[in-house]
C-alpha cells in the first residue's frame, strides 16, 4: 500500500501532475471588460421574423464567446417598433452604457467610503471619481455588418446610419473572406448531398458536384473577395471552385459555361452569402438558368456568431475570441 507521501515498500510513487494547457484544449473565453462598447448587428434586406430569428442566434453564439457581451440588432431597413433601425439600436445601445458606467462608479465610490469607514452624509466623493470619467469617453457601440462580403451599397446606407445616429460609434469591415466561411459553405453543400461531409473520409457522395460556383452580391469587389473564400473552398473540396455576382445578370451562366468548359459537368451554386442580404428568388433563378444544383445560403452557422464577436473585438480593443486564432488568420 503507498500514501499521498510515500509507499509502504519504499518505492516511489508516480504522483499526478497538473495538466498544462496546450494548444488542443479549449481557454477559458475572454470576458468582454467593465464599459466596454455595445454591440450592434446591422441586417441588411427586407426585415421578417426568420431574418431576426437569424440574427437573434447568432448574437447568441457571439455572446458564448465573449461573456458579459452587450449585443443587439438594427435593420437597414427596420421600423423602430418591431424591427428597430440602426440608428434606433444606437441610441438604445449608447444610453444603456452610459447608465451602466454610472451605476457601475457609484458602486464603486460606496464600496470605498464603506471601507474607509468615511460612510456618512457628509462623506465626499473619492478622489478617483474624476478619473472614472474617462471611462465614459470610450468608444460607445461597435457595428458590425452582418454581411460575408463587401456590398458598397449595403455598406453605405449602414454608413449613414451609423454617422446619422450621432453616437460616435465605429464600423467594422464585413465577415470575410474568412476559413470559417469556407467551412461554412462546405458544411451547407454537404447538407445538400453536394459535398462529402469530411474529404478525409474514403467514400463518395453520388450527386457530389464537380465544379462549384460560389455565389456572391455587392459587383466586383464581392466577387474578388469570395475568390479567396472560393480557394479555401477549393483546398477543402478538391474541386473547381469559380466566384460570380448572383446580382449580375447572367453572371451564373456565364461561370457555369467556363467550369463545363474545362471538364465539370455536374455543377452546384453555393451562396457565399448569409441570407437577409439575397433578395427573394434570385439565387434559384440563377441556378436554375444555369442548370445547377444549389446549396442554402449560410444562415445562423455558428462559425458566423464567432467571426462577429472576433470582430467586434478587435475594432473595440478586446482580447479576441480564440476562434479567430485558431485559424491563423487576423480578423478585419
Amino acid at each position: 500500500m503507498s500514501s499521498p507521501t510515500g509507499p509502504d515498500n519504499g518505492l516511489p510513487v508516480r504522483m499526478p501532475r497538473p495538466r498544462r494547457p496546450g494548444r488542443h484544449r479549449r481557454p477559458e473565453p475572454a470576458v468582454a471588460p467593465e464599459g466596454a462598447p455595445a454591440l450592434v448587428l446591422a441586417v441588411p434586406g427586407t426585415p421578417s421574423s426568420a431574418t431576426r430569428s437569424l440574427a437573434e442566434e447568432t448574437l447568441s453564439i457571439a455572446r458564448s464567446e465573449l461573456p458579459g457581451l452587450d449585443a443587439r440588432i438594427g435593420f437597414t431597413d427596420g421600423d423602430d417598433e418591431e424591427f428597430p433601425t440602426i440608428r434606433a439600436a444606437l441610441t438604445s445601445a449608447v444610453a444603456d452604457r452610459a447608465t451602466r458606467i454610472r451605476y457601475a462608479r457609484e458602486a464603486r465610490e460606496m464600496s470605498a467610503a464603506t471601507a474607509d469607514g468615511t460612510a456618512s452624509e457628509e462623506t465626499e466623493a473619492p478622489v478617483a471619481a474624476p478619473a472614472r470619467e474617462e471611462e465614459d469617453d470610450g468608444l460607445p457601440a461597435v457595428v458590425v455588418p452582418l454581411l460575408a462580403g463587401p456590398d458598397a451599397a449595403q455598406l453605405r446606407r449602414i454608413r449613414q446610419e451609423v454617422l446619422g445616429s450621432g453616437s460616435g460609434a465605429e464600423l467594422t469591415d464585413v465577415l470575410g473572406p474568412h476559413p470559417l466561411l469556407a467551412e461554412a459553405v462546405h458544411v451547407r453543400l454537404s447538407e445538400a448531398g453536394l459535398a462529402r461531409a469530411d474529404r478525409a473520409r474514403l467514400f463518395t457522395v453520388a450527386t457530389a458536384a464537380d465544379g462549384i460556383i460560389l455565389a456572391t452580391v455587392g459587383g466586383e469587389e464581392a466577387v474578388q473577395a469570395a475568390g479567396i473564400t472560393g480557394m479555401l473552398l477549393a483546398a477543402r473540396l478538391a474541386v473547381p471552385v469559380l466566384a460570380a455576382a448572383l446580382d449580375d445578370e447572367g453572371a451564373i451562366q456565364h461561370t457555369a459555361e467556363q467550369l463545363r468548359g474545362s471538364g465539370s459537368q455536374n455543377l452546384a451554386v453555393a451562396p457565399c452569402l448569409i441570407g437577409p442580404e439575397i433578395a427573394d428568388g434570385l439565387l434559384e433563378a440563377a441556378a436554375q438558368e444555369a442548370g445547377c444544383s444549389a446549396a442554402e445560403p449560410l444562415g445562423a452557422y455558428p462559425a458566423l456568431g464567432k467571426l462577429v464577436a472576433s470582430t467586434f473585438a478587435a475594432k473595440a480593443g478586446i482580447a479576441q475570441p480564440e476562434a479567430a486564432r485558431q485559424q491563423g488568420m487576423p480578423v478585419r
